[in-house]
């Protein structure tokens, strides 16, 4: 076999590699992100039955388990499931407000509005409807943080920046 087909080879097996790896990564990510997802659902799902119990509307009440889970949401995602690396950075400030949008989007806009359609179009209960929605916001909000939320940027060396190669 010549220098320039193995070369091709070895970079075509570099780049599976590398594409494993990411696939791995992700859904290590997602595993994790699951894992924290359940408990906050949990809690979520309790405020919320509970909520209801106390004869509250159930947009009302999602409203407040929404409000109870969502800081619960960003700690967890923050600390295990999108941990930055020692070469990156991410305002958690800004994440915190990502991840506020981001459940607002899937946990009460898109949450209501499916609420909405199972309850009162479906005629489904009260308390079997958000866990059906659960199929349809859970992989919508992994996307959303792991893309926009709690995306990181590399820290750049500045002396890298400023040096020319050839003087490094």
């Amino acid at each position: 076999m010549s220098p320039p087909i193995k070369t091709c080879i070895f970079i075509e097996e570099t780049i599976e590699s590398i594409k494993v790896k990411v696939i791995v990564k992700v859904m290590g990510q997602f595993i994790k992100f699951c894992i924290v997802g359940l408990s906050n659902t949990l809690i979520g799902y309790l405020v919320y039955s509970l909520c209801v119990w106390l004869g509250m509307h159930y947009l009302i009440a999602n409203f407040i388990g929404f409000a109870v889970s969502v800081t619960n949401a960003f700690y967890w995602s923050n600390r295990y499931v999108f941990r930055k690396e020692k070469d990156e950075r991410r305002n958690p400030w800004t994440a915190f407000l990502k991840t506020i949008v981001a459940y607002a989007f899937t946990g009460l806009l898109l949450n209501s509005m499916l609420l909405w359609l199972l309850i009162d179009v479906g005629g489904i209960s009260e308390y079997v409807a958000p866990l059906l929605i659960l199929c349809i916001t859970v992989p919508t909000n992994f996307l959303m943080n792991k893309y926009w939320s709690f995306k990181t940027k590399q820290i750049s060396n500045e002396k890298d920046q400023h040096t020319h190669p050839l003087l490094q």
